[in-house]
């Protein structure tokens, strides 16, 4: 009876790994596009609060890493569930891997319909974040959105708008930004990327194999885990609402750049404005209205599933009497805890 019981739990852990696997494909998916978060899809499936711990108490361990503090950090490490992480990454890997070459392809073919698309996109994030709000916006708060949304909307007006042959700091730089995206539903990382002018660059250099630069911005991603995941945790469980409004601000008016109809040669992400091309008009709507329907509906499957676990897994460790053990996952929530502080 015994051996039937490990079995099962065996056989329901595997099915965990392959539903963790299919969440990462699909989260790697929506991060190489622009307006899609990666939040959101594991919201869809399931895995969001697995995420949330696991790179809670990773970030954690870089922390007491780069504080020299290496007992702290082994027990850090040894809190992680590393076959969820493995097969998340995996799956996210795969997914970017084989999406960055046909991306970077239509970015270049059809420039205006893959902005307008981008732009929906971006619009129904903007919609999910209000929605994320914990209470009506206050005056306060809708100040805060005119103001970030106006001040970014002309900042990117009188900035390049593109980072042409970028340095190997800049893609650290952008990766230790853009990862922050992560634990947000709601915020594509990509879309920072975009924002930063870094988005084709690193496109290309994923769709080229260029191992150096991925080194680098995988190096950019992990130190921005440690040093800004955690101080953006605390933001949002302290001052949430404020926190948002300026997400919110940010998201609107960086929009900007994805105005189909730019007035330079660069195309996605060039924020000179031009005008309309009569021609391209009834397509970019039509795009930017599949981006918004694409976002708004993912969403909605998120809203059905959360709180849900499709997979009904229980922890992997076995049961005991002992109240004062803590499975892997419930030490990892109670380290984010400790790491977010009162």
């Amino acid at each position: 009876m015994t051996s039937d019981l490990r079995e099962s739990r065996e056989h329901r852990r595997l099915r965990h790994d392959l539903g963790t696997l299919a969440g990462g494909a699909f989260m790697g998916a929506a991060e190489i596009v622009p307006g899609v978060s990666g939040g959101t899809i594991a919201l869809v499936f399931g895995i969001y609060d697995a995420l949330i711990t696991t790179l809670s108490t990773g970030a954690g361990a870089l922390g007491r890493l780069l504080r020299g503090d290496l007992a702290g950090t082994g027990d850090a490490l040894r809190r992680i569930d590393w076959r969820f992480l493995v097969a998340l990454l995996v799956g996210m890997g795969s997914a970017i891997l084989l999406l960055s070459r046909v991306i970077e392809g239509l970015l270049e073919d059809q420039p205006v319909v893959m902005s307008a698309l981008f732009a929906g996109l971006v619009a129904g994030s903007v919609v999910l974040a209000m929605r994320e709000l914990h209470a009506t916006p206050s005056g306060t708060h809708v100040a805060v959105m005119a103001l970030v949304g106006v001040t970014t909307f002309v900042a990117l007006g009188v900035t390049p708008s593109r980072i042409v042959d970028p340095s190997l700091p800049m893609f650290f730089g952008a990766a230790a930004v853009a990862i922050c995206a992560m634990i947000l539903p709601g915020i594509s990382g990509s879309f920072i990327l975009l924002l930063l002018g870094m988005y084709e660059p690193v496109l290309a250099a994923i769709s080229g194999r260029d191992l150096g630069v991925l080194a680098v911005f995988a190096a950019g991603a992990v130190t921005g885990l440690a040093l800004f995941s955690s101080w953006l945790d605390r933001l949002l469980l302290r001052r949430h609402d404020l926190t948002l409004a300026v997400l919110i601000g940010l998201m609107a008016g960086s929009m900007r750049v994805l105005w189909p109809w730019p007035a330079g040669p660069e195309g996605v992400g060039d924020a000179r404005l031009g005008a309309p091309v009569s021609g391209d008009v009834v397509p970019a709507l039509v795009a930017t209205l599949v981006g918004l329907v694409v976002v708004v509906a993912v969403a909605r499957i998120g809203d059905l599933t959360v709180g849900d676990d499709p997979l009904d897994i229980d922890p992997v460790d076995p049961p005991t009497d002992d109240p004062g053990r803590t499975t892997d996952i419930d030490a990892g929530r109670t380290a984010r805890s400790d790491e977010v502080g009162p």
